[in-house]
C-alpha cells in the first residue's frame, strides 16, 4: 500500500474535522434565525440571508474588503518575489535575510495593531511628526486616505516576508542546469526568470497567493485598534461588519454574513487556484 502514511493522519483529520464541523452548523442554525438578546430564536428560514445581500453596510464593507485584498496580492507577491531573488544565495547574508524577514512574521495581529497605534498618534505618533516636516497633515482618525494607506502599508510590511521566504524556498529547489541551458541559448536575463524561474515558482507562488488572499481576507485587529473602522466606516472590513452585528447580538444576521462570508473565500480561493493551474500550463506549452 504506497499511502499508508494517510492512515496515520485520519485520527487528526477526523478531529479537525469535528472541531470545524460543530461551530459551522452552530452559525449556520443561527443564520436561519431572527435571533435578538433576550428573545426566543424565532426560524425564518433564508430571510437573514436576503437582508445581508440587500444590504448597503455588507455591500460597502464587501467592496473595501475586496479591493484590499486584490491590492494586497497585486503589491505583496510581486515584492516577494523581488526580494527573494535578491536576496544572497550562500554565505552568512543568508541567515541574516531570513532572520531578518522572519522577525515580522513572529509579531502577532494584536501587537502589530498596537504599534501601528502608537506610530500613527496625532501629536506624539513619528509618523505624524515625520509628515509635518513636509506640512503634510496626516490623521488616520480624521482623514480616511491616511487610514486606509496606513493599514494596507502594516499588512504590506507583516506579511510580504511570508511570500518573499516561500519564494526563496521555491528558488533553492530549481536546479542550475535549467539556467546553465538558459545561457546557452542566450537567454536574456527578463526571458530566464519568464521561461525557467516563473515557471518553476508557480507551486509556491499558488501557495503564497492562497495564503494571503484567505489571511487579507479576514483582517480584523489592525484596523479595530488603529481606526476602530474609522473615521466613518473607511476601514470597516467584512470581519468587522460581523464583529458588530454579533457584537449587538443580531446573531441571525451575523450568521448568515458568517456563511456568506466563507462561501466568498471559498470560491475566490478556488478561482485563484484554478487561474495560476491554467497559468502554468500555459508557460509549459
Amino acid at each position: 500500500m504506497k499511502n499508508r502514511g494517510w492512515l496515520f493522519m485520519i485520527p487528526a483529520l477526523f478531529l479537525m474535522s469535528i472541531s470545524a464541523f460543530i461551530p459551522l452548523m452552530t452559525v449556520v442554525n443561527y443564520s436561519l434565525h431572527y435571533i435578538f438578546s433576550g428573545s426566543e430564536p424565532t426560524f425564518v428560514g433564508f430571510k437573514n440571508y436576503v437582508e445581508v445581500l440587500n444590504d448597503p453596510s455588507f455591500q460597502h464593507a464587501l467592496f473595501r474588503q475586496l479591493v484590499f485584498s486584490f491590492m494586497v496580492l497585486l503589491v505583496e507577491i510581486p515584492l516577494g518575489i523581488l526580494i527573494s531573488l535578491a536576496m544572497p544565495k550562500q554565505g552568512i547574508g543568508v541567515a541574516f535575510s531570513l532572520v531578518l524577514l522572519g522577525i515580522p512574521l513572529l509579531i502577532p495581529y494584536n501587537v502589530v495593531g498596537i504599534i501601528a497605534r502608537l506610530f500613527s498618534q496625532a501629536g506624539i505618533g513619528v509618523i505624524p511628526n515625520l509628515l509635518s516636516d513636509i506640512n503634510y497633515d496626516y490623521n488616520v482618525a480624521l482623514n480616511s486616505t491616511d487610514a486606509v494607506v496606513t493599514i494596507f502599508l502594516i499588512d504590506v510590511w507583516h506579511w510580504t516576508p511570508l511570500v518573499a521566504l516561500l519564494s526563496y524556498a521555491g528558488l533553492q529547489a530549481i536546479p542550475d542546469a535549467y539556467y546553465q541551458a538558459a545561457q546557452i541559448d542566450g537567454a536574456s536575463t527578463w526571458n530566464t526568470f519568464r521561461y525557467v524561474t516563473l515557471p518553476k515558482l508557480k507551486p509556491v507562488l499558488i501557495l503564497g497567493v492562497l495564503l494571503r488572499f484567505m489571511d487579507s481576507f479576514k483582517i480584523y485587529a489592525e484596523p479595530l485598534l488603529l481606526t476602530g473602522g474609522g473615521p466613518g466606516s473607511a476601514t470597516t472590513f467584512l470581519s468587522l461588519h460581523v464583529a458588530r452585528k454579533a457584537e449587538s447580538y443580531e446573531l441571525g444576521y451575523a450568521g448568515a454574513v458568517s456563511f456568506i462570508y466563507l462561501v466568498i473565500v471559498i470560491l475566490f480561493s478556488y478561482i485563484f487556484y484554478q487561474a495560476m493551474l491554467n497559468i502554468g500550463k500555459g508557460e509549459g506549452k
